[in-house]
């Protein structure tokens, strides 16, 4: 080999030998080199791939494995075998000061352990067009189970207890059967947070606008705010919605008005800076969130993306805050008490899946009705003092396909609203018939016979309106007659309202 040779390079080698190839060999060299880039290039995709999904999955086991896990049914008799289509979530704030980092909230609370400081039932609605934030007043003076831990102790045959000692009682689970046991609303995930995982969710997002009409300075709470819109931290933001005692008149009822308005606010500021499409903040937000959560075992990642996912579309309008409807506990003035026919009203909205009280909206999504109103027979009581409203009613009915009729029962001029009662075996058929009233209550009445429902008509009943299932495209009758307004004890607000309005 020359001198001239050892100096080349070794592409230049290559060349050469490539040039004294044949066509037909340099063309299939070609197709091999091609080859090995491609699997080179499929080789570094996979492994692209293969490296964005063990970290997908690295980051859903750890945010899986910060969440502490408890057994909502322990203790109970039998809790309904499946949940309906809507979703009830009970998200409670524990009073536990672990992991705080501070003593500034005292060590421990005054039983022992940890209560209940804030209690939310959390109903998402089976269209998921709506979302109701109920909050519980911790002060409640209900019936509870003597001891949850025991299956024979119920509601029925308990004893009456503040509604926050029943955290301390039984955990997460007595909670849950208390209110269960109450309402009768099946409860389907529980996720408990404490000061720390509410404090680092508000410096995931930020922090999160308050207004506040005059300054503030509480010891207790740890907290010294001026007067006007401001932006808290976390740790400011845990005075905030726990402070009682230098706002307001002090009670618990003020209190809960603040957090709501103060979680009307995190709803904003998560819309406001797109949370869902920030990889890292909601990575931030999430990991703040489930280091201090304890949950049912069912409630994993995988489930709250879903349901956060169902619930994407919904606008700040149909985000609704609500408290328990209370008076004074005779005996205790620093107690309350559920005012009965309120709160009756606004826990049968919840179980039967229909529109707060006060709040009827017209629905953009059609219910899933199983019973043509042809198959179906009504009977329409009239308990208003409006002469005539049963007769309108039947003849709406009729016109599209019900077999209806009035029923000659005197008014009472008690009833509220539109009440659809059914025998038992029938809920399929009641709810085409609620289809056709907005915010209509379904009623188990085991004295009716079987395929029979009836319609009572109360102060407020809304006339008529089409069921999407009905026989026929006739325009119903012109109603002509209205039932007098009711009176509603159930105050709301929505997560759209202006904070500082």
């Amino acid at each position: 080999m020359s001198d001239d040779d050892q100096n080349l390079t070794r592409a230049e080698v290559r060349r050469r030998a490539v040039e004294q190839l044949g066509r037909s060999e340099r063309r299939e060299l070609r197709q091999q080199r091609r080859a090995t880039i491609k699997r080179r290039a499929v080789m570094g995709g996979g492994l692209v791939i293969a490296l964005v999904a063990t970290i997908a999955l690295a980051t859903a086991l750890h945010l899986n494995g910060n969440i502490s896990r408890v057994d909502i049914a322990s203790g109970s008799g039998e809790r309904p075998s499946d949940a309906e289509e809507d979703l009830n979530i009970l998200v409670i704030g524990s009073d536990t000061r672990e992991g705080l980092g501070t003593k500034e909230y005292g060590v421990e609370t005054a039983e022992g352990g940890a209560r209940s400081d804030t209690n939310l039932l959390v109903h998402i609605s089976a269209d998921r067009e709506s979302v109701s934030v109920i909050s519980i007043p911790r002060d409640s003076m209900t019936q509870a189970p003597t001891d949850c831990s025991d299956p024979q102790s119920t509601v029925a045959n308990g004893e009456v207890r503040r509604w926050n000692d029943n955290f301390n009682e039984g955990g997460p689970a007595c909670v849950v059967k208390t209110l269960e046991g109450l309402t009768g609303i099946y409860v389907d995930h529980v996720a408990v947070i404490d000061f720390n995982g509410f404090q680092s969710m508000v410096d995931g997002l930020g922090g999160v606008d308050v207004c506040l009409p005059e300054p503030v300075q509480d010891e207790d709470a740890q907290i010294d705010l001026p007067a006007g819109k401001q932006r808290l931290d976390g740790k400011e933001a845990l005075g905030y919605v726990r402070m009682r005692k230098s706002l307001g008149d002090g009670s618990d009822l003020q209190r809960i008005e603040r957090q709501q308005t103060f979680m009307s606010s995190m709803a904003q500021e998560a819309t406001r800076t797109s949370l869902l499409l920030r990889p890292d903040k909601l990575y931030a937000f999430l990991d703040a969130a489930t280091k201090s959560m304890t949950a049912d075992e069912d409630l994993g990642l995988k489930r709250m993306i879903s349901i956060a996912g169902s619930v994407k579309e919904l606008g700040m309008s149909e985000l609704t805050f609500v408290t328990v409807p209370t008076e004074p506990y005779q005996g205790n003035s620093n107690r309350v008490q559920w005012r009965t026919e309120a709160s009756d009203e606004l826990w049968t909205a919840v179980r039967n899946d229909t529109d707060l009280p006060g709040q009827e909206k017209e629905r953009t999504k059609d219910p899933k009705l199983t019973v043509a109103p042809s198959d179906i027979t009504v009977s329409v009581h009239n308990d208003t003092p409006v002469a005539g409203l049963a007769a309108q009613e039947v003849e709406a009915l009729r016109a599209q396909g019900f077999d209806a009729s009035a029923a000659d029962v005197p008014a009472t001029g008690q009833s509220e609203g539109v009440i659809v009662r059914h025998a038992k075996g029938d809920t399929a058929s009641a709810r085409t018939v609620a289809a056709a009233y907005r915010g209509a209550k379904l009623t188990l009445d085991e004295s009716l016979p079987e395929g029979t429902v009836t319609v009572d008509l109360g102060l407020g009943a809304p006339t008529a309106q089409e069921v999407p299932n009905r026989k026929g495209k006739q325009p119903l009758p012109t109603a002509k007659l209205e039932a007098p307004p009711a009176p509603t004890e159930v105050k709301t607000k929505t997560a759209d309202e202006d904070i500082c309005g």
